[in-house]
């Protein structure tokens, strides 16, 4: 008589006494097999686990009683159960309701089809698992394994979205902020580097004002206190020789991409369009210059990213298309294209375009003029990674000048009192401070 089979579906990112439990009733019940998930099947339900899908698969394999490790691709367990058809399901019983109660459902009923019985573990009390992950980020990441995550992100998820941030504090909001969305829970994936939000919380104009020495510092600042990866705002990437220096210093820091326009001169922001003088580089400059940051990185996870001006500058489309095949040729990582109208066609159309390239790289979009547009939507089209890319200072400035003129209105704080977080809840911002 053979030895009965037993499925235990796992993320194994961090294993605790309540997953041994379960592997140790598992092995009472027959020979285990582990569903191994993958970086995308637990990305499509919660945050990128900590360790790849690698890593955790030389965990796994290494637990007693274990005798056999597969992936599993999705979050329905149903495509391995029917091909493998075993014995036994061994769970822990907190998936009844929640995100996972349809799931239980499917693989009652696909080991209904051969006679399969689900076995559930109760829940092991005094293991919190969001605990668990909480206490990783307060240890902190190291610059490697931060550059890295980018590009885990962007091959495991629909879409990542970056949400601006400016400093620690606006670093922490990014970091922490959850919420949830058709009953899943979604969270920012990274931060963006604003060269316009770095200039503007300095009062300083969006023209380079800035040097780059003093963002690499703020960048620092919100390295301190997140765990998430960042994107860098180039803007023209200075000149060529300057551009492999700040290459290796955002690799050094653990940023995990810089993205750099392909104009030149006096930098203005782009969403003046040609209501302002801007000057489009040249594509074999530009080309140049990306070669020449491809040249000096270190990591092959570092990502250069190109960002194209020329729908912005009514240059058209056809423009717009030869650049993006010249700079992916020269070695760009991902396409950032620009617009500053109303309705996202024009992206859309580039983004049809893009596919019928001969190369393929991730497409970036920063739909701030054309904001009604839904991740969804722009996932639907190929769009990789999402950048909102000034909000958390153009959300900060409104309600500062309220507070301000209130005060000086009323010769008193009180009134301001409606704008205000209760000390108790900015105190609370800070993890040291609870």
């Amino acid at each position: 008589m053979s030895t009965p089979t037993v499925y235990v579906g796992m993320s194994a990112d961090l294993i605790h006494p309540g997953h041994i439990n379960i592997l140790e009733q598992a092995a009472e019940l027959g020979d285990v097999i582990i569903g191994l998930l993958t970086d995308a099947a637990i990305a499509s339900y919660k945050r990128l686990p900590h360790m790849t899908y690698e890593q955790r698969y030389r965990v796994v394999e290494s637990l007693k009683g274990v005798v056999k490790v597969v992936p599993q691709e999705t979050l329905d367990y149903v495509p391995n159960l029917e091909r493998l058809r075993p014995d036994y399901v061994v769970h822990g019983d907190d998936w009844r309701t929640g995100v996972q109660a349809e799931t239980r459902q499917r693989v009652i009923d696909a080991l209904e089809q051969w006679g399969g019985r689900l076995v559930e573990v109760p829940y092991t009390q005094g293991i919190s698992s969001t605990q668990l992950n909480n206490s990783v980020k307060q240890v902190g990441t190291t610059p490697a394994v931060r550059l890295s995550r980018l590009r885990r992100l962007i091959d495991n998820k629909p879409i990542v979205r970056m949400m601006e941030a400016h400093n620690g504090l606006t670093g922490l909001i990014v970091e922490t902020t959850e919420a949830q969305r058709d009953g899943r829970r979604v969270e920012f994936d990274g931060m963006w580097s604003s060269s316009l939000t770095d200039s503007t919380s300095r009062g300083k104009p969006d023209i380079e004002a800035v040097d780059i020495s003093s963002r690499l510092q703020n960048i620092n600042d919100m390295f301190e206190v997140t765990t998430k990866p960042l994107i860098f705002d180039g803007d023209t990437g200075g000149k060529p020789e300057h551009f492999s220096f700040t290459v290796r210093s955002l690799e050094r820091l653990g940023v995990s991409a810089v993205i750099i326009e392909d104009k030149e001169g006096l930098k203005r922001n782009s969403l003046f369009g040609t209501e302002v003088e801007q000057t489009q580089s040249s594509i074999e400059d530009f080309c140049t210059r990306l070669a020449i940051g491809k040249q000096v990185q270190v990591t092959d996870d570092f990502m250069i990213i190109a960002r194209i001006e020329s729908l912005i500058l009514d240059k058209g489309m056809e423009d717009a298309v030869k650049r993006a095949e010249a700079y992916i040729d020269a070695g760009a990582d991902g396409i950032m294209i620009h617009s500053r109208r109303k309705e996202p066609d024009e992206i859309f159309e580039f983004c049809a375009r893009a596919e019928q390239l001969p190369t393929h790289v991730p497409i970036v979009v920063v739909p701030t003029s054309y904001n009604h547009v839904s991740e969804q939507e722009l996932a639907d089209r190929g769009v990789k990674v999402v950048i909102y890319a000034n909000h958390m200072l153009r959300a900060a400035y409104p309600q500062m000048v309220k507070v301000a003129e209130s005060v000086l209105h009323h010769g008193r704080s009180l009134e301001a009192d409606q704008y205000l977080a209760p000390i108790a809840d900015a105190l609370a911002i800070i993890p040291d401070n609870r």
